[in-house]
């Protein structure tokens, strides 16, 4: 990621509203809500959740699709992780075990499902 990019990421997430619609939708993955539904929860004017929801688009955060009447929205989880990567690139100086605890930090927040031995 150019850090061009990365400004763009930074500038779409610089507004609470915008960051808290961010983390609505990462809440939400993989079906992501209905433009009106983060409106909602946000207690944000569907006209503003509108601009909103286009800056947060346009970073390559969210994308958006038509369901029936309703505009989905959804996180764009590559961008999380292109930001996180551009973040670090350069981290811990050729010695990886001083980014274990940020590793560590996003294992549990996935953990992997388990399967069934039946």
């Amino acid at each position: 990621m150019e850090s061009k990019h990365a400004l763009e990421v930074f500038a779409a997430l610089s507004q609470v509203t915008r960051l808290d619609t961010f983390r609505l939708l990462m809440e939400h993955e993989p079906a992501g809500l209905p433009a009106g539904e983060i409106a909602r929860r946000l207690d944000v004017p569907q006209n503003t959740m509108s601009s909103h929801l286009a800056i947060l688009t346009r970073a390559g955060l969210t994308e958006a699709e038509r369901q029936s009447r309703s505009i989905v929205y959804r996180a764009v989880v590559d961008r999380v992780r292109e930001i996180a990567s551009f973040l670090v690139q350069d981290c811990c100086g050729g010695r990886p075990e001083l980014c274990e605890p940020l590793v560590a930090e996003f294992t549990p927040c996935c953990p992997p499902k388990e399967t069934s031995h039946a």
